[in-house]
């Protein structure tokens, strides 16, 4: 520092800050083997603190307002000097003025996706970003634990450490809040709150106060996207027979465009092929869209139940297989009995023909003999 420098801070007695940056936290007063003249003018504006330090201890700290350095208003720098009352020499001291205005939109975000467990989903993997806002709480704290004697701390010093706080926490509350990854969009306000409620301690061993957190998007992986984009068409789709009329529709109208002003023959033929498409594409999709309740008659029946085939003992061996109409024919004709036996497939053994039930009710059919 040149004579002319040292000379002028030994006259000048006006101590103050006036900050025309945006990221300065901390800015040191600068001043020629840090003497400072007692009854010197101290202004600290609003959004500021002044902090004397002596020999890397802190001693006062000043909230805005102008005072004339004295004894009175330095109570433990006057203790630490052991100064006696009405001491008016220069003294050494280095003054720190913190801002404490609130710094705004820092952003943050994931530098890799976080896996989470969700409860629809499973293990999915999360990007997530946002901003925050914060600003220095308790100046004395700030200095001890992060600034210390820095002449000049800027955002870019302690950003870093703040958003990687705040990914860390912030992602530990999104797994601990159990909300399901397709509702988060709709909770975003909700977890912005929770992740500040979340990482405020963390904040405040630093001297700092998290005053805002944004949370401005949680999303999956690119791929998985896809998928449940795919999804969601599916559900909106819906009727596929529909769907696909639909196409054809706007086919048509796109093939009416592109004839106007040129042969009209051609353009109602171009019509007539697109409707005749349409409906052709359309029973295509009807006929797949079976369900249980489908009673369309352009539906084919399903084919029958195969007949039940039944066997006979007949001359002490087994006969058959026989029809049901062969069965009804034979107890006509008297060639069967109620005490034949007969087996069909599902019985476990030959039984006689009065015990099957519905060969049973056949013989009801047969009048009694002739007295």
């Amino acid at each position: 520092m040149g004579l002319f420098n040292i000379l002028r801070n030994e006259f000048i007695d006006v101590i103050e800050w006036v900050d025309t940056t945006q990221n300065t936290l901390v800015w040191k007063f600068p001043r020629h083997d840090n003497a400072i003249k007692m009854g010197a003018k101290l202004i600290v504006r609003e959004s500021q603190a002044a902090v004397f330090m002596n020999e890397g201890r802190i001693a006062d700290v000043y909230t805005p307002g102008t005072y004339e350095l004295q004894t009175q208003n330095m109570p433990l720098l006057t203790t630490l000097m052991s100064w006696k009352y009405g001491f008016e020499s220069p003294f050494k001291v280095d003054i720190f003025f913190v801002s404490l205005r609130q710094f705004t939109n820092q952003k943050w975000g994931t530098k890799n996706p976080v896996m989470i467990r969700d409860a629809e989903f499973g293990p999915v993997r999360l990007r997530a970003f946002g901003s925050f806002n914060f600003k220095v709480q308790d100046p004395k704290k700030f200095i001890t634990e992060i600034s210390a004697t820095n002449p000049d701390f800027v955002i870019e010093d302690i950003n870093e450490q703040l958003r990687n706080t705040v990914v860390s926490r912030g992602m530990d509350a999104v797994a601990e809040s159990k909300i399901n990854v397709l509702d988060l969009a709709a909770n975003y306000n909700e977890m912005g709150k929770f992740i500040t409620e979340s990482i405020q301690p963390d904040f405040t061993e630093l001297g700092l106060n998290l005053t805002k957190l944004l949370v401005e998007n949680i999303s999956l992986p690119p791929e998985v996207e896809q998928i449940l984009d795919k999804r969601s068409e599916m559900g909106i789709l819906g009727n596929l027979g529909a769907y696909a009329q639909f196409q054809a529709a706007n086919a048509i109208e796109k093939s009416a465009e592109n004839t106007i002003g040129g042969n009209l023959g051609a353009a109602g033929m171009g019509l007539g092929v697109g409707a005749a498409m349409m409906g052709q594409v359309g029973n295509i999709f009807q006929q797949n869209q079976v369900t249980p309740n489908n009673t369309d008659s352009s539906v084919p029946p399903p084919p029958p139940a195969p007949a039940v085939q039944y066997h006979i003992v007949k001359d002490g061996k087994s006969d058959g297989p026989h029809s049901f109409n062969d069965i009804n024919a034979m107890i006509s004709s008297g060639a069967l009995s109620r005490e034949s036996m007969i087996w069909k497939k599902g019985m476990a053994a030959w039984a006689a023909a009065s015990s099957v039930e519905e060969i049973a009710e056949l013989f009801s059919n047969v009048p009694p003999p002739i007295a």
